[in-house]
Formats: C-alpha cells, structure tokens, sequence
C-alpha cells in the first residue's frame, strides 16, 4: 500500500495522496490558487497536465523558477509558498495575456461570465503595460458554435476536452508562433472537420473563443409577431439545470416555475420533449421489430439515433457502422414535425405560421435544426 506524502503549503501540513498536484493539495485545505488552463473534471481521466497559462504559479523551497502548481506533483518534505511576492508574477503573465486580447468585454457573450474576466479583477489590474502587435483573426460561424480565436488565450481547455474526453480528435494546435491557434486540421471551418458540434469545448472555455450561435433576437422577434404561434418544446434535463443555476439544490426539479415563466415570456403553448421521446421509443421499437423479422436484410446489432451529435460522431468516426443507426427521427425533430402537422390541423393553424423553439442543453440540436431532410 502506498504512502501518502506530507508537505507544506504557506502555514498548513498537508497530507496528500502520492500523485497529487500541488493544486490539489491546495484546494483541499481551501487555499485557491487561480488558473486558467487547469480543467477540473473529478472522475474523468486526463493525463496530460497543459501547464500552458502559468497563472498558478507556486514558489517551492529550493527551486530556482516558479512552479505551475497544476502539474506539479507532490513530494515529501516540499514546502510551497502560494502567496509570496515571487508569485505576483501571475499578475505580469495575466497583463501579458490581456495585451493581446480583444477589450470587448461589454459585448462579449461571456461577459459576467468570463474566468479571465474576473481573474483580472481578483488580480486588480487596471492597466495594460505591455503593447505591441495583436492577434486578429476572423469569426467562424457555424450552425451552433461561434468561433472567434482573437479571444484565444492557448488554455487548450477544448482541445483536452474534445481529444481525451470525447475522443473527436477536430481540434488541435496549428501553425505556429504568434500566429499559432486552436483549430482543426490545416486551419479547416468546423463543418469540414471531425467535429460532431457536441458543444463540450464551448463548455469548458473560459473565455468568448468558443460560444453557441445565440438565436434569442430572432426569437424575440417571432414572440412580437402576432401573425405567429410560437410553441416551445423543453428537454428533460433542463428542468433540473434551470434549478441549479438559480442557486437551488442540484437536481430541484422546476417544472411549473419554467413553464409559468414560458408563458409569461409570450409562448402560446409549452410542450415537453419527453412526448416526442415515447414516439421515438414506440419508432424504434417498431423498426427492431421488422428487423427482427428481416434479420439478414440489416446490419446487427441496431443503435439508437436518438441524439444527433452521437449520430454526427458515427458518421464521421465509423461510418461503418451508419447501417447499424435506427432510421427514426431524434425527439426534437420528431416533436418539429407533429408540431407542423398534426397540432396544425388540430388547432386549425396554418404550419408556415407556427414557430417550433426547442430549449436542450446541447448545442449540437441547433446543428441538426438547421439541416435540410
């Protein structure tokens, strides 16, 4: 059995597990070391450390340079000083940072949101030393993710996030220098690359580089059309994401608060997305059945088409396996389509007139809403 290490962070005996970094060992006495590349998943494995923004540098007895706390593993007898004056050295590399960095801030989509944001306030800087040459690169749009690598701060939090988590591979570091970027293969558009838009890299970046296509104007817009109905489908999850990022317990269920703001915000009527869900079920079931009885006309075993960015994810990692896919519509789509034709003829509404808004917590619906079938 292996033994844990005992070390010193400012005034605290530490004793961690043999592997630890000092980050770690930090946080679990409550001392906050800033950082901004180190990515925090819990159970999910990431093996290699960046240690690319250098913000949470440490000074260690006996070192001569500054240590990024993220990376650096634990040892018996280490003493860490996480607040000396060698460690202002955080505020120069958070000015350095900020100097090739757009100053939009008050239109930027992260904006209250932003880890580089309010680090720069925790740091108290109020000005930019350092000017020179900035980075500008252009804005990429796709069907849901917005890039714009000018906001780039080389965390490579997303090229972890979609090689090691995921396992796309569409994003990786190209060129190199100052014109180096985050980026598919040969500096190719989203849509021409592996990416399955599941939307976990806009999850984990800490700044505006990486965002989701916002649709709200144009929702608003249909919302104040009176020629409009505008109807709402709502996925499982977020009843239960809306509780927790208004401060409730996670997991609180929000049913009726959601709804009752639905239709306070102007929506003619609310659906949820678990109905289209029993159709999909009842589909597939009905297509494994005549399968069943046609086995040798179809490929085994039979995999759900359910979620379009799994459906993305197989067409583009293992197309070999797209004669597996069930040939059912997703949920959101099968909702669009009822939503179009039969509330249309129950309701006596023209379908051209009715507006279908789906509320999911993943960006790539907004890829598969804007494909044609």
């Amino acid at each position: 059995m292996e033994q844990n290490i005992t070390l010193q962070i400012d005034n605290h005996i530490v004793e961690v597990a043999k592997g630890t970094t000092i980050l770690e060992a930090a946080r679990g006495v409550g001392i906050q070391i800033p950082s901004l590349c180190y990515m925090n998943l819990k159970d999910m494995c990431i093996t290699n450390l960046p240690a690319s923004c250098r913000i949470c540098v440490v000074e260690v007895e006996g070192r001569r340079n500054l240590a990024p706390a993220c990376a650096t593993r634990c040892e018996n007898g280490m003493k860490v000083k996480t607040s000396s004056l060698r460690v202002n050295a955080r505020k120069t590399v958070l000015e350095l940072i900020l100097s090739d960095h757009p100053n939009d801030c008050l239109i930027c989509p992260k904006s209250g949101n932003c880890e580089l944001q309010n680090l720069a306030v925790k740091l108290k800087i109020r000005e930019i030393p350092f000017a020179g040459e900035r980075n500008i690169l252009p804005i990429e749009t796709s069907p849901s993710i917005v890039r714009d690598m000018s906001k780039c701060i080389y965390c490579r939090r997303c090229e972890m996030m979609c090689n090691e988590v995921q396992t796309v591979g569409a994003l990786g570091a190209v060129n190199r220098g100052f014109i180096s970027t985050i980026a598919p293969a040969f500096d190719e558009p989203l849509s021409n690359s592996a990416c399955t838009f599941c939307g976990q890299c806009v999850a984990v970046c800490p700044v505006g580089a990486l965002t989701e296509v916002d649709h709200t104007n144009r929702l608003i817009s249909d919302l104040s059309n009176p020629k409009k109905t505008v109807i709402v489908q709502t996925a499982p999850a977020v009843r239960a994401a809306l509780g927790e990022e208004f401060g409730l317990t996670p997991g609180t269920s929000v049913t009726g608060k959601m709804v009752a703001a639905l239709r306070q915000l102007g929506f003619d009527k609310v659906f949820d997305t678990d109905f289209a869900a029993d159709l999909t079920i009842m589909e597939e079931g009905s297509e494994l059945l005549e399968r069943l009885g046609n086995s040798r006309k179809y490929a085994w075993p039979m995999f759900t088409s359910c979620c379009p960015g799994w459906v993305s994810f197989v067409s583009k990692k293992y197309p070999e396996y797209l004669r597996n896919l069930s040939t059912a519509k997703s949920p959101q789509q099968m909702f669009g389509a009822m939503a179009k034709t039969y509330f249309a003829q129950k309701k006596g509404i023209d379908p051209n007139n009715i507006c279908c808004i789906s509320v999911m917590p993943c960006v790539s619906k907004k890829r598969e809403a804007s494909l044609s079938y």
